[in-house]
């Protein structure tokens, strides 16, 4: 009972130290995962992070204890379930993720087990003598005799990704020394500054992520367009439009402000906007030295010349 006790405190001791210590948690499942695996992965993690495993029970209570000074922890406790552990770290998430998932080992199929991958015979030769042809066919996989060894003729998908390997399956890839598991650390989620979040997101890059960030924002001003609820995503494109309804009333009536004289001017004469557009057009281009560079010059300049280069809302 003292050991069991010592032990416990020495854990909590470490916990409570990485807590403090590090702002960053990756929560790992760590099914099927070895103890020389699980050293591996934290030698890798040297310097890097530290792995942190023990019972969901003491880990749970530890959370909680510290919820008064640390209220963003709440937030972890939901996921302490199962067969996981965490890996506290201040570096760089993605690339954190990537040593671990680095970090696998090959394994041959269970009976029972869910498969995680889908699996796949490949066709040829399988160096099998042809008394064990029977075997093959009640699995209905086709094969053929070729130099007196059983040849496949079609790759076979075998097992699907979530189907649960049969004892059929894990005698047929015994035979065939296929080991078509590897097992190591899941990354599921990801604790930063009090947010989880799925670990698949640590995947998106910058511009991806800054895609997705604007999308979201078109959709929140359109819907606040559409109700005529104002919002900061909105807001531009309320002063937009009624600039745009300014300027139409101004160029039907005689109302004129400082910002519409530039329409009306156009309007009442524009060849003199096109003839200055043209010399401009043409300056941007006299500075290339090659024949080539002053000929698309030119080329931009008579086009510019015929489009104006100008719209009623520019």
């Amino acid at each position: 009972m003292a050991d069991r006790r010592a032990r416990k405190e020495a854990f909590v001791g470490r916990f409570l130290k990485a807590v403090d210590e590090f702002q960053n948690v990756l929560i790992v499942g760590v099914d099927n995962v070895g103890s020389n695996q699980m050293q591996k992965v934290r030698l890798a993690l040297r310097g890097k992070g530290v792995v942190m495993m023990g019972k969901n029970t003491l880990i749970r209570k530890v959370l909680r204890d510290l919820l008064p000074t640390k209220p963003k922890l709440e937030s972890l406790i939901p996921l302490v379930v199962g067969n996981i552990g965490f890996v506290f770290t201040n570096a760089n998430l993605s690339e954190v993720r990537k040593v671990i998932l680095e970090n696998k080992v090959p394994a041959g199929a269970k009976a029972g087990a869910l498969a995680p991958v889908d699996v796949f015979i490949p066709a040829g030769p399988t160096g099998l003598d042809p008394g064990q042809t029977a075997f093959f066919q009640a699995l209905n996989i086709a094969t053929k005799i070729v130099k007196g060894a059983i040849e496949i003729v079609n790759q076979v998908h075998l097992i699907k990704v979530g189907d649960k390997v049969s004892t059929s399956h894990v005698a047929l890839l015994d035979k065939l020394n296929i080991r078509p598991f590897h097992y190591g650390f899941k990354v599921t989620q990801v604790y930063e500054d009090g947010t989880v979040y799925a670990a698949s997101i640590l995947d998106m890059d910058q511009a991806t992520l800054t895609a997705k960030f604007f999308s979201a924002v078109n959709k929140l001003a359109a819907l606040s367009l559409a109700i005529s609820y104002p919002t900061q995503a909105s807001l531009p494109h309320v002063i937009n439009n009624a600039f745009k309804k300014l300027v139409a009333i101004s160029l039907a009536t005689e109302i004129e402000f400082a910002e519409s004289k530039k329409f009306k001017d156009f309007l009442a004469n524009p060849g003199a906007f096109a003839a200055a557009a043209a010399p401009a057009a043409a300056a941007g281009g006299a500075g290339a030295a090659a024949a080539k560079e002053a000929e698309k010059a030119k080329s931009s300049s008579e086009e510019s010349d015929i489009g104006g280069g100008f719209s009623m809302f520019d």
